[in-house]
């Protein structure tokens, strides 16, 4: 699986000219699913994000996880991560898992994250031409890679 982690002072998601999911200071995910990914994979990807020490302790270090300063999570489908740039200028995206297993990994992590994490957990619509706005914070953006 692959995720983009954006440490954001708010975030939300639109679609079709309305709101579906927002959050104030907290982390927005970006995520795709890849062929080969499981539903493991999927809650190793959650845990992951959740123990991210990306948000700074007294000292101002970076030192403190999303539970620990109360942030919102904003999870958003990406397939576009799992871009081929190697040839040509048009991406190639058959990286990613195709639509059934892309919406399946996607609820799994939502479903994975509205379980675990005390704080507010808002997402995006699988498969849906969304609008994100995001003020990143930092800016902090973290690349994660899971393999199984």
């Amino acid at each position: 699986m692959i995720a983009l982690v954006q440490r954001v002072a708010e975030a939300r998601v639109w679609t079709f000219g309305r709101s579906i999911g927002a959050i104030g200071r907290g982390a927005l995910v970006f995520v795709c699913a890849e062929p080969a990914d499981s539903e493991s994979l999927a809650d190793r990807l959650v845990a992951k994000v959740l123990g991210l020490r990306i948000f700074a302790d007294a000292a101002g270090k970076m030192n403190l996880d999303l539970a620990a300063v109360g942030g919102g999570l904003l999870v958003v489908s990406q397939f576009t991560l799992a871009a081929d740039t190697s040839r040509g200028n048009r991406p190639g995206f058959s990286g990613a898992a195709d639509a059934v297993l892309g919406r399946a990994l996607y609820d799994r992590v939502v479903a994975s994250a509205r379980r675990l994490h005390r704080g507010d957990v808002a997402c995006g619509e699988f498969g849906a031409d969304m609008q994100v706005s995001l003020v990143n914070d930092g800016p902090v953006t973290i690349p994660i890679t899971l393999r199984g």
